[in-house]
């Protein structure tokens, strides 16, 4: 295969030839059309949560073709247009996999990328390259209709976004209120809009406002406004936070009404300053955290997009541009995913 690749947390990322293994009876095989950028691509390959396994070939939002198929599948064929997601693996018999919550599977999921295959012991290689092999179990079926580059995202800010607002059971009588307009913020004010919610922003920058509305907000709220966070106290149901670095939530807890919940999808790691138990105690309110989404519920995500006419908003670039772009994401400057034609891989 070819693809790209960190050779070290300090390496910036070049091309690399790998093998792939051969094609097992419950296998897809396809070519990758459109692989998204995520900014845990950024953390994994600098090595900022520990762990990495190096050569590394990020990219786990992934588009393709389906090429070949093992002797057993019977949901797809060649020609297919299939997505991988986070996951291409996980042991399919702890309780978490029987509820279709691989994504917290009791033996840990295999992730797509930096990580091992649970058997025969060779690490995963991500989607920034031109094919993949892998687990029917773990490809979905992309709606006709959808743009392609578009829907890549939607496999991780997609499902990250859904996953907690079918949980929390969102639909026409919430109001869900999102922490930060990026590629999961954006994500989320597009699916809980279309859910039926009353939706708000919370952002710190004025100049978000007219895109945040376009996007699906009702509601736009500057964060570093106390006036503005004093008359929003006790409003909502379900706040999202998808902000990716240490931040204070107080502000925000406030924000909740009775039995309202505040879900961390963007942090992975400490959460600073002190939280006051205060607004929690009074108000049986709550803080929680969600991890991307079951196969499952992928799935159920994808077709209401496909129905809605939902896509993640795009800047397509090519894969040797992908330095660049990782240091354009660290400075905000995308809106609001990086995703790779990999046709560029040929050129």
């Amino acid at each position: 295969m070819s693809g790209y690749a960190a050779q070290s947390f300090e390496a910036a990322l070049a091309p690399y030839q790998f093998m792939r293994r051969d094609l097992r009876a419950d296998d897809v095989a396809l070519d990758i059309l459109y692989c998204g950028v995520c900014h845990s691509d950024v953390h994994s390959v600098r090595n900022e949560w520990g762990g990495a396994s190096f050569p590394m070939v990020p990219g786990h939002e992934i588009i393709g073709r389906v090429t070949d198929v093992g002797a057993s599948v019977t949901r797809f064929r060649a020609g297919n247009v299939v997505g991988v997601g986070c996951m291409v693996d996980s042991c399919q018999h702890c309780s978490p996999c029987g509820q279709g919550l691989e994504q917290y599977c009791d033996d840990g999921a295999t992730m797509t990328y930096n990580a091992v295959d649970r058997h025969d012991g060779t690490p995963t290689y991500g989607g920034y390259s031109d094919r993949t092999v892998v687990s029917d179990r773990f490809v979905l079926a992309i709606p006709d209709g959808l743009a392609l580059e578009g829907a890549a995202p939607l496999l991780c800010a997609g499902i990250t976004t859904w996953s907690p607002l079918r949980h929390w059971k969102v639909g026409k009588e919430s109001k869900v209120a999102v922490v930060g307009l990026g590629g999961l913020g954006h994500m989320a004010l597009k699916l809980a809009s279309a859910l039926g919610a009353e939706v708000t922003l919370f952002t710190r920058s004025p100049g978000k406002e007219e895109d945040a509305r376009r996007l699906g907000a009702h509601h736009v709220v500057l964060s570093t406004d106390e006036a503005q966070m004093t008359a929003e106290k006790g409003r909502f149901n379900l706040i999202l936070d998808t902000v990716p670095f240490v931040h204070d939530l107080n502000p925000y807890t406030q924000t909740l009404g009775l039995d309202g919940t505040l879900v961390l999808l963007g942090q992975i790691g400490p959460v600073g300053p002190d939280m006051s138990s205060v607004p929690l105690v009074m108000g049986r309110r709550a803080v929680a955290g969600s991890l991307i989404g079951g196969i499952a519920e992928t799935q159920e995500m994808l077709d209401f997009c496909g129905r809605h006419g939902i896509v993640s908003d795009v800047e397509v670039i090519r894969m040797q541009d992908i330095n660049t772009a990782y240091e354009r994401m660290l400075r905000s400057d995308v809106k609001y995913r990086f995703v790779i034609d990999m046709a560029s891989m040929k050129a």
